[in-house]
């Protein structure tokens, strides 16, 4: 039974002592689980934040991997170029006293990454449980929606995780409401299938990242971090959600890279939207296809078929209010 006094995601990780937060999207999705990671440390959890890279992993040093797939970055961790935000988050948590090693998974198909996720568990020596972390809500469209967004990282890693039996809990935390809609989300279907989750009992609740708690200052201080050590290729997602936590509001501006858009930034972008990750896997349409890929390019193709062989799609719909 849960309280209005706590959030159902955090009744759901009050007995878990070693945690693993994850980016599912690949770029900055791990930037969106800092203040959940930085709130559950402060309760007394031991946390650890990996993250689906989109950076060239494979020319790091031999002695970054701790076992295939699985690349333990540091603050000092070499690296040609500037685009590499597990690094990027490392020297900030450095710079804050905190622990600072950010794991990273090449993007693969649904084996080796579920592979790479158990090796990286063995090596931390357990967890008993795992929060997938998605910078926006397309993680989840169930497949049958006029637009998915950008779904191949994001179900490449929710089937991996969803398959993980062994961890206790396994759950999906969604900040940024609303930024997908530049990728052909429609927010009105997010709304429809978070209702049919709460109807199965998989969606756990809402709540904000506040500007004036530490979490939420701390996740601002990241972000213009991030944007700093990486002028060319800004994070538009987290710069959005940042913009809306420091209460921005409307056609705001934060880099170059939006000028030929217009950017509705409002305070549902500050909001966490929670579900059970195994709920989320169930009521998907596509993931068990994807369970025997190895190769991202598969993943693509499968959803693609997919999506050719559906009789209609879910039409947007307009929020009628």
């Amino acid at each position: 039974m849960f309280s209005l006094l706590e959030p159902p995601f955090f009744t759901r990780l009050r007995d878990a002592q070693h945690i693993l937060v994850a980016g599912a999207g690949g770029g900055f999705d791990i930037y969106a689980g800092l203040p959940l990671a930085l709130a559950l440390r402060s309760a007394g959890k031991e946390v650890h934040l990996a993250n689906l890279s989109f950076a060239d992993l494979y020319g790091l040093n031999l002695d970054v991997w701790l076992e295939q797939d699985v690349a333990a970055v540091r603050p000092d961790t070499t690296f040609r170029g500037d685009y590499f935000p597990e690094r990027t988050l490392a020297q900030w948590l450095d710079r804050q006293n905190l622990p600072s090693t950010v794991y990273a998974f090449p993007r693969t198909g649904v084996q080796p990454l579920r592979a790479a996720y158990r090796s990286l568990i063995s090596h931390l020596g357990g967890v008993d449980a795992l929060v997938l972390v998605d910078g926006g809500t397309d993680i989840l469209m169930r497949g049958d929606e006029h637009g998915l967004g950008t779904p191949e990282e994001d179900m490449v890693s929710l089937a991996a995780v969803s398959g993980l039996d062994e961890i206790p809990h396994r759950l999906v935390a969604c900040l940024g409401f609303g930024v997908d809609s530049y990728h052909g989300v429609n927010h009105s279907l997010a709304l429809e299938n978070l209702a049919a989750l709460e109807r199965d009992g998989a969606y756990l609740g809402a709540f904000s990242v506040p500007r004036h708690s530490r979490e939420g200052a701390l996740y601002l201080d990241a972000v213009t971090h991030a944007q700093q050590c990486t002028p060319s290729h800004p994070s538009i997602v987290n710069g959005s959600i940042a913009a809306a936590v420091r209460g921005d509001f409307g056609n705001v501006h934060f880099t170059e890279r939006t000028r030929d858009s217009e950017l509705f930034i409002n305070p549902l972008m500050t909001l966490y939207f929670c579900v059970d990750a195994p709920g989320l896997a169930r009521r998907n349409l596509y993931l068990d296809q994807l369970e025997r890929t190895s190769l991202m390019r598969q993943i693509s193709t499968i959803i693609e078929k997919f999506r050719d062989e559906l009789p209609r799609q879910r039409p947007p719909r307009a929020f009628p209010h």
